[in-house]
């Protein structure tokens, strides 16, 4: 039987040393449902982020995304899990078209079709100039075409309008109502509150580590 949500996870927890990141954190998202992850530097956003990608491990809790426990079948996780992070983690010296096209091949996807996703994000002018040319909002729009590339089915955003001007604020938000659109999650956590609580219907707001409210992102007290 189908999971009924996205993202289903109980009493996660992270220690950092002595600092727990995340204590207790326990969430359900249902697909196909945009959802804003609030909170101050520090909350515990972007280790929430970290854990559900399965870039890290909880030392605590467990979580399922899509049906797929997040530990034992990490890699079927992966495969349909798209995580827009901090680091952008390209390839300096290679080309725009050339970072999407080794991204592809990684994932066995087809190469077609990649000037169209450099078209989408508005770089198609630059598809040939390397990424070490780029500017830091530049550098953010490739990484939103890798993620259309992945074609994924639960998308995590990480502060995603850093970095960007208003042009690139307008195209974060129809890249997410299009990934709605298309029946993807997607949980976007940022300090834009009211952008984001324009393109978001439910919220959540953590604060040292714990949640603090859950629930329509209008009347989130924090957002």
């Amino acid at each position: 039987m189908q999971d009924t949500f996205a993202v289903d996870a109980q009493n996660l927890a992270r220690r950092y040393g002595r600092r727990w990141a995340l204590a207790d954190v326990s969430l359900q998202v249902s697909q196909g449902s945009v959802v804003m992850v609030a909170g101050r530097n520090g909350s515990g956003k972007s280790t929430l982020f970290r854990i559900l990608s399965t870039a890290i491990r909880p030392d605590h809790g467990s979580a399922r995304i899509l049906g797929f426990d997040l530990v034992r079948e990490r890699y079927d996780v992966r495969r349909d899990v798209a995580l827009l992070s901090h680091y952008s983690y390209l390839y300096e010296t290679l080309t725009a078209e050339e970072n999407l096209r080794v991204a592809a091949e990684h994932r066995g996807l087809s190469t077609s079709g990649l000037r169209q996703l450099l078209e989408r994000v508005r770089l198609g002018q630059r598809s040939n100039d390397p990424v070490n040319t780029f500017s830091a909002g530049m550098r953010k729009r490739l990484s939103f075409a890798r993620i259309l590339l992945q074609q994924p089915r639960v998308v995590l955003l990480d502060e995603p309008y850093g970095q960007l001007d208003p042009e690139g604020f307008a195209l974060v938000d129809e890249v997410v109502n299009e990934l709605k659109s298309n029946g993807v999650t997607v949980l976007v956590a940022t300090h834009q509150l009211e952008r984001g609580g324009r393109i978001a219907t439910d919220a959540i707001a953590l604060e040292q580590g714990r949640v603090i409210f859950r629930g329509p992102a209008k009347e989130c007290p924090s957002c």
